[in-house]
This record gives C-alpha cells, structure tokens and sequence, in this order.
C-alpha cells in the first residue's frame, strides 16, 4: 500500500469490465468520498494493462502457468493474494475455494455487493427449445473454469431430472457471453442485470435457470474480498474505504441514471478507454436499484453467517467441496481437469469442520 502526499492508495481489482454491479465504487470516485476518506481509489478491470499477466499476481492463480503457450490466469483474487489489489470481486463458490485450498491464503468476503443472491442464472437462448436444466445434458456450456461451476451446473441438472452429463468448455473469459449469442455454445452462467439486460435490448430471449431455484442455497453473489493479513494491519483504512463505498451504492440506488452516466464517463478515464453502452448502464442501473440496499435495514454489503453456513453446507453434502483443484495440467493428485471434476474424480472430501469462517462484517459502517 503506498501513499499519494497525504491520501492512500487504494487498488481494487474487479471481476468485469466495468458495469452494473460496480457501480458505487465509480460514484464514490466521482462524488470524492475516496478523496474525502483520505484515500486514492483504483479500479482497474480484466481489460486493463494493470491485469497484465506480466505483473506479479498470475503467480497465485489457481489453474495455469501459461505452460501450454497461453496467458497465465490472473483473477482479482489472485492480485489480492499477491498484494497487487487491496480488494478483489468474486463469487461465493470462489471465496469457499480460496478458503479451502491449501497454500493459498484465506481471502474473506467483507461485502456483498448485492442484496439478492437469486440475481444470477444459468441462460440458454429460447430459440434453442431447452427449456430447463434437465435439456442441458448433452450440451456444450461456456465455462469460466472455475473450481467449483461445473459441478454445480451439474446437480442443478439433476435436481432437475437430468444425468448431468454435458461437455465443459472454456473459451475467453471476456468473450463468453459472446458465444451463446453466437451460437458456439448453448449455456453459460451470466447476471441477469448486465447480460440479461443487455439481451431484452437486444431482443435476445432467454430462457433463464435462477440458481436458486435448483436445491442451491446460493450465498452472496458478487462479493467484495481481502486479504485477512491485510485487514489486521490495515483496518483503519478498510474501513475509510468500506464507509465510503457504501454511501456510493446508496446513492447509486436513489439515483440509479446518474450512477449510469458516472459509470460511463468514468469507464473510459479510469479504464483505459473502456466504453460503456450508455443505455445497458442505465438499464442494469435501474435494475439494481432495487437491490443494493436491504430494505429493512438501509444497510448496505452486510451478510447473514446462515447463508454462508448454508451454501457451504450444501457444497459439503453435495459431495463438491473437496481437496483437487482445477488444472490445464493435472496430475491426477493435487489438480484434476474440469472433465475429471464432474466425473468425481476430484481429490478428498474436505471436512465441513475444517472450513473457516469465509466472511466479516466487521469493515462495514454501523
């Protein structure tokens, strides 16, 4: 962490070019609450320079090396891991896996970004007539790779009535939602408030699986991540940055076209030119009004220890959370392929009481 004269500097590394679910870290840029809290906010994305595989955070990803000629994977956790990010975006399955993998540091949730975990589907196009996940056996679905989604893509099929037997591929991370609508894949994993808005404007209709409607308790999807050694040194300015990142969602949701044309404007200064579609930020804005900030509390990020313990007790009983991680080069030991992992070949059953407490809430405003 360096200091810019008299304010902090701050990196936060998100899991997406910039969009819907960002939005109270850009109006808090904007307003000045950073400036205000003493700190200079970066936000960097997978499209920027900053998420070069050159820099020092591919070296704590969690599934390549880059021997195969390719990139080497580098995630917003992996940059947390590493010390190039103070924060990081990810989802809940990724959150239990840095908190169940061994060797690598036990990042912890400290917001959820969302007040409604069933804002994620899996999506087919209606044209395709699969219908429901049992009509995904025997489909190609566009993969982020990651640890756990394939087989959790799996049992929703099953609870379904499906086998779960469907073929796992992985195409570039930024361009998967470009293939369903291409026509290279036939599922994938999307937000409905940034790929679902952006096929109601497109006229593209979906057929779309909540990943709470299929025997998933879901837990807190996005959510904000830190390292906890960090945290423990740090916690004044977590903190500073947590107080002043809430007050931006809330004002993203009272005036959600606003918080759309700060988006917009601010993507391309802080973004390396990244440009916006103005009416898909407005349309996920408008959306997402509604569901930053819990209504019964006004709070902003906070989440409930049951839906953690839930989710993770749904991973455990459902036979996922298990020792093998991911890997373009598996050794049939420590790392499986995707392929290996549905077919259940995917190392130890991790004990449930072995798994730490993944989250805190202890960052946030009162």
């Amino acid at each position: 962490m360096s200091s810019q004269g008299d304010l902090t500097q701050v990196v936060v590394a998100l899991d997406w070019t910039p969009n819907g679910n960002h939005l109270g870290f850009y109006v808090a840029k904007d307003a000045g609450l950073y400036h205000a809290a003493g700190l200079d906010v970066r936000l960097i994305c997978p499209s920027d320079p900053g998420f070069s595989p050159e820099s020092s955070a591919y070296v704590a990803a969690p599934d390549t090396d880059g021997n195969d000629g390719t990139s080497p994977y580098v995630t917003p956790c992996s940059k947390v891991a590493a010390g190039d990010a103070h924060f990081g975006i990810n989802s809940p399955e990724g959150v239990v896996g840095w908190n169940t993998a061994q060797g690598r540091p036990a990042l912890k949730a400290v917001a959820a970004l969302i007040n409604n975990r069933n804002s994620s589907a899996i999506v087919t196009l209606a044209s395709s007539g699969r219908s429901r996940p049992k009509d995904l056996d025997g489909c190609r679905y566009a993969s982020y790779a990651a640890r756990f989604e394939g087989r959790i893509v799996q049992k929703m099929i099953q609870h379904d009535g499906g086998t779960g037997e469907y073929e796992e591929a992985t195409p570039p991370m930024l361009g998967i939602w470009n293939t369903l609508l291409e026509g290279k894949a036939d599922a994938t994993w999307i937000f409905l408030q940034w790929e679902g808005v952006e096929a109601k404007l497109r006229g593209v209709d979906l057929n779309i699986f909540n990943v709470c409607d299929y025997g998933m308790p879901y837990a807190y999807a996005p959510c904000l991540v830190a390292h906890p050694d960090w945290l423990a040194a740090n916690p004044d300015v977590a903190k500073r940055f947590m107080a002043a990142t809430a007050e931006g969602y809330k004002r993203a949701a009272a005036n959600p076209l606003a918080a759309a044309d700060t988006l917009v404007r601010l993507a391309v200064t802080e973004n390396n030119g990244y440009a916006v579609d103005p009416a898909l930020a407005r349309g996920s804005a408008e959306y997402l009004a509604e569901h930053f900030i819990d209504k019964s509390t006004g709070a902003w990020g906070r989440m409930e220890e049951d839906v953690w313990t839930r989710y993770i007790a749904w991973l455990w009983e459902a036979g996922l959370l298990t020792t093998g991680m991911q890997s373009r080069h598996p050794d049939g030991g420590k790392s499986f392929s995707l392929d290996d992992m549905r077919a259940g070949k995917a190392g130890e059953k991790i004990p449930l009481d072995s798994v730490p407490k993944v989250f805190t809430n202890d960052y946030l405003p009162n």
